[in-house]
């Protein structure tokens, strides 16, 4: 197993990043990793999404949400073939703060290929969530 996290701090209500964190079909406005993104965020329901690699290709995955407290913790399970070869555990906490709230955001990935895959892709998706991190900061706090 290998985990990946990143926190970024938000001066907002954690009702307010929920509504942003939540609202899928307007990640293409703020989100640089995850350009499109449709779907219910409800514990069950698949989600479509829709990422582009630092190449500048786009990647589409299909994920399960495993996890929707509104307000506290959004969680889906995504995997590359069969379960078990390479899959990725994604999740967002929103912990209040006296400021606002502390998002963290990461990923625990598991199976038969993750030592392997991640060794490849570990610092630009760390990278990756940085960058979305800050764009959703940017989203709240500006109010749009």
């Amino acid at each position: 197993m290998k985990r990946l996290s990143t926190e970024v701090e938000i001066a907002a209500t954690p009702e307010k990043v929920w509504e942003v964190l939540t609202d899928l079909d307007s990640y293409e406005e703020w989100n640089a990793h995850i350009v499109s993104a449709s779907g219910n965020v409800a514990k069950g329901d698949r989600l479509d999404l829709e990422m582009t690699t630092p190449k500048g290709k786009k990647m589409r995955f299909t994920p399960f949400v495993t996890e929707a407290i509104p307000n506290r913790s959004f969680e889906w399970l995504g995997k590359l073939g069969l379960k078990g070869v390479f899959d990725g555990r994604h999740r967002f906490d929103l912990e209040p703060t006296a400021k606002g709230i502390r998002l963290i955001h990461g990923e625990e990935f598991t199976g038969v290929l993750s030592p392997m895959i991640f060794r490849m892709i570990g610092d630009q998706t760390r990278a990756d969530f940085e960058t979305m991190n800050a764009g959703l900061k940017e989203r709240v706090e500006s109010g749009a």
